[in-house]
């Protein structure tokens, strides 16, 4: 096994949770952190543990970051980060399932992502850079992200589901 770290400058989470039930809001960390034991050639003994700064949290709307900041949602106050720690890899097709435990506010769920290895390259500066894509679909409400507003007509104003995409570059140690 070979240590590895996530390069911050090539690695972030984004996600997506429908918008009065007929849109898509986004919203990105940049701020992500982490580091891999990982070897190409047996990949399903390889460990993944990643941070997310949530205070810097950014969907293009001043106002909807901060009320995602507030106790309302992640409550940064009280629980700046978010965090995955890998419990184990299986193959699925030509790809992976990671297993992971994911916390935020303070409370830990069991996911299955989607893994992608997107391949190992030398890079100019003489380093190796790994890079993989990791999907998930999530209920919000199972980390405790009750808020919502009944609409009028019906529905709600945030969509309960939330697809999560996490990208990764890292770096041999």
């Amino acid at each position: 096994m070979t240590a590895w770290t996530f390069e911050p400058g090539h690695t972030e989470a984004a996600f997506r949770a429908r918008h009065m039930m007929v849109t898509w809001v986004r919203g990105l960390f940049k701020d992500v952190h982490g580091h891999m034991e990982f070897d190409y050639e047996h990949p399903l003994s390889s460990t993944f543990e990643g941070e997310i700064d949530v205070t810097r949290i950014w969907t293009g709307e001043d106002d909807r970051d901060a009320h995602l900041r507030a106790p309302d949602f992640f409550d940064v106050e009280n629980h700046p980060q978010l965090t995955l720690v890998s419990t184990g890899i299986r193959p699925e097709g030509d790809d992976y399932v990671l297993s992971a435990d994911v916390t935020a506010r303070g409370v830990t769920v069991p996911v299955d992502f989607h893994l992608e290895f997107n391949g190992v390259e030398r890079d100019p500066w003489g380093g190796t850079r790994a890079g993989f894509t990791a999907t998930a679909e999530v209920n919000r409400k199972d980390w405790g992200l009750e808020w919502n507003v009944a609409l009028e007509g019906g529905g709600l104003l945030v969509g309960e589901k939330v697809k999560i995409n996490l990208e990764a570059e890292a770096v041999k140690q």
